[in-house]
């Protein structure tokens, strides 16, 4: 299948975002976007050229590794081409990683797990067991020779064990804590700050004056051979063995799995939780790498973005192989970013108790801080108008404590064509009275101009998830509120975006709980079109009202489009229903929430039922009944077959009478029609 036009748009602007992000960081060692939104780019980029494979070009950074070598340093050629891995951030990438290298192999591998160590590339080369070069990674054929600064790492051997030929790779770094104290000397004496340890650790390598390196705590992992002169260990743990025998430093820190349950179980163990994010801007440093993440993550002093899956065995390394950039027998599965990117699909405002308006955008799903969220708030007007948010932009996300995340700013390099500054809207249907909505003296807030517009949009959803409508079981109306509250929704289509790690995130919201209401929002996602239109609270159109107009219309589109005179047309229905609905699908928010709920529903045309307990008889519902409102029992009435009747008539088959029935109830004695309590008409509906 060829890709989309707007699909080829963004996957061009992905792969000249990324290169100019990647240039920056593995040339200049400047990080004006994060590592984490890097990441989020380039797994875009990857899961569409997976999806069209026509989408890949030869200088896709998918394809080629990143960082062409600085011309103030001597320039190494390599003795062994080098890679950089592929990475994965779920549990399915790992999974299908796993079911890759079972296909290929034809038997089921074992791993070798150990730490992503978030710092530079190096490659060292000993002839006869002497350090001849110390070089970076480069553009994985030439990189630099940084030697000379290599040599002030005090654990670094200038010899090894044994007089013997050697290419080893592993990973320069520098401390946690070395780099909080690097970080405050360069405050203090008015020197811009490191936007994070990678690239202090870079920063000081890739420096002609040993005497930067020298005074900077840095550190080494050796974590691959490339070539020995000696017999090559048979396997990953033996590499790491053998490396440690001759010398040089091995992070201790790892293990063998069996299985995925052993991987995912080392995952969990370092992913701990790093400290939340407190620069707004991405122009300020990344300092999350210096506080101190809870688990084994915050026991060790230098940072960590993931681990690293190898298979274990060197022959299933060497059939596996290696794909232009990267090897097929590993890959780096990350840590849940902190930022990320991706894109906003819409702008709405929420409502709070004050009648306070927020807006709030709708975001292409995505997972940030180990949640998913579909929505981030904006805040206000001038903060939409100082980071220029459109409908449309790819914007970085982070989530710093909060359930909602927000917006950090948007990559204008990838903005589409034709997008529109947004502009606070005059009128909201969320406001009471006229809606008209008005900015608040001396603030950069905006409010609804009539009072109780909260009640009234509470009102409104609960209604739209009950009994009678989309019948979403526990979507009460103290969970309603509690959702409003929170800002998770406040439009009827909010309910189908929400995750349910924002649930979970909430007070009282437990497993148990969360996971029923989530099975009743994906059941609801069917609706019959009597219900929806139910549901939607237009004024004057109740449950037999809503039938009647289903029924005639047959679908969505062709209501919408109904002129007041068509719908007068329509037996059962008289002019001021008419007018009303006419005027409901006229109005420009209503059409554009038909919309937004078009994308989640799937709308059911209705059918009279021919069969069913109260198959061609009509049925009155008059007064309070105990725990059905009038249009849940009539709705009840329709699905068992039956007619729900608005008047007592001599066809009329019985009566379900509550408390204060009225005049109703005396007809209906008058007339000799049966009459019931609930109790006995629910029994009816099960016969």
């Amino acid at each position: 299948m060829a890709a989309p036009r707007k699909t080829k748009a963004r996957a061009a602007r992905l792969r000249a975002a990324i290169t100019k992000y990647r240039a920056l960081q593995h040339e200049k060692d400047i990080s004006s976007l994060s590592p984490d939104a890097l990441d989020s780019l380039k797994y875009e980029l990857a899961t569409l050229e997976e999806q069209y494979p026509e989408l890949i070009t030869r200088d896709s950074p998918t394809q080629v590794v990143a960082g062409a070598p600085v011309p103030f340093l001597k320039k190494v050629r390599h003795a062994v081409a080098q890679w950089s891995f592929n990475d994965a951030f779920t549990e399915e990438d790992i999974r299908a990683f796993d079911e890759r290298v079972r296909k290929i192999l034809g038997s089921a591998p074992t791993y070798d797990l150990e730490l992503k160590i978030d710092g530079l590339k190096i490659v060292f080369t000993y002839e006869k067991g002497v350090l001849i070069t110390a070089a970076t990674r480069g553009d994985g054929i030439t990189g630099e020779d940084v030697t000379h600064n290599i040599r002030t790492i005090a654990s670094v051997p200038e010899r090894l064990a044994r007089p013997i030929d050697l290419v080893a790779e592993g990973e320069v770094y520098l401390t946690r804590s070395g780099f909080a104290k690097l970080n405050a000397a360069r405050a203090t004496s008015g020197e811009p700050l490191f936007a994070n340890p990678r690239n202090a650790a870079a920063g000081s390598i890739r420096q002609l004056d040993p005497k930067i390196a020298a005074a900077r705590p840095l550190g080494v992992f050796l974590y691959d051979v490339a070539t020995t002169s000696e017999r090559f260990p048979s396997t990953q743990s033996e590499e790491l063995a053998y490396l440690a025998a001759l010398g040089l430093p091995v992070n201790p820190e790892h293990r063998h799995a069996d299985s995925l349950e052993e991987i995912f179980e080392y995952w969990e163990k370092w992913k701990g939780s790093a400290r939340p994010v407190r620069d707004k801007e991405p122009e300020a440093p990344d300092r999350s790498s210096t506080g101190v993440s809870n688990g084994a993550r915050g026991k060790v002093d230098y940072q960590i973005d993931g681990i690293v899956l190898k298979v274990e065995a060197r022959a299933a390394q060497e059939a596996l192989g290696y794909t232009g950039k990267a090897p097929r027998f590993g890959i780096a599965y990350k840590f849940p970013p902190e930022q990320v990117e991706t894109t906003v699909e819409d702008i709405t405002l929420q409502v709070g108790r004050t009648g306070r308006l927020t807006p709030v955008a709708h975001l292409r799903s995505v997972a940030v801080a180990g949640t998913t969220v579909a929505r981030a708030t904006l805040h206000n007007e001038d903060f939409i108008k100082e980071k220029d948010i459109r409908i449309g932009d790819t914007v970085i996300l982070q989530k710093a404590g909060d359930i909602i995340p927000e917006v950090v700013s948007v990559l204008k390099e990838m903005r589409p064509e034709n997008t529109k500054p947004w502009r606070f809207p005059k009128h909201s249907a969320l406001c009471g009275g006229t809606g008209e909505i008005e900015r608040m003296p001396g603030e950069a807030a905006h409010r609804c101009k009539e009072t109780g517009s909260f009640e009234q949009q509470a009102r409104r959803l609960i209604h739209f998830a009950g009994k009678s409508a989309l019948d979403i079981d526990g979507m009460g109306k103290e969970t309603v509120r509690t959702l409003m509250e929170h800002d998770l929704i406040a439009d009827l289509d909010d309910i189908f975006e929400l995750t349910k790690d924002e649930l979970l995130a909430l007070e009282g919201f437990e497993e148990t709980k969360v996971a029923n209401l989530m099975d009743a929002i994906a059941d609801a996602r069917r609706v019959p079109l009597d219900r929806l239109l139910i549901g939607l609270s237009i004024p004057h159109v109740g449950g037999e009202t809503a039938f009647l107009i289903a029924k005639y219309f047959k679908t969505l589109p062709r209501i919408a489009a109904a002129s007041e005179e068509a719908l007068i047309r329509t037996s059962g229905i008289g002019p001021i229903i008419g007018r009303s609905v006419a005027a409901w699908f006229k109005d420009k928010n209503n059409r554009a929430l038909i919309a937004r709920l078009e994308k989640h529903v799937t709308i059911r045309p209705v059918v009279a039922a021919e069969k069913g307990p109260l198959a061609g008889q009509a049925v009155v519902i008059t007064g309070t009944l105990p725990t059905l409102s009038r249009e849940e029992a009539a709705a009840l009435v329709r699905r068992a077959g039956g007619k729900s009747a608005a008047a007592v008539s001599s066809k009329t088959s019985f009566v379900v009478a509550g408390e204060a029935a009225g005049a109703k109830l005396t007809q209906a004695k008058q007339l000799g029609i049966p009459v019931i309590g609930e109790s006995e008409f629910l029994k009816k509906l099960r016969a």
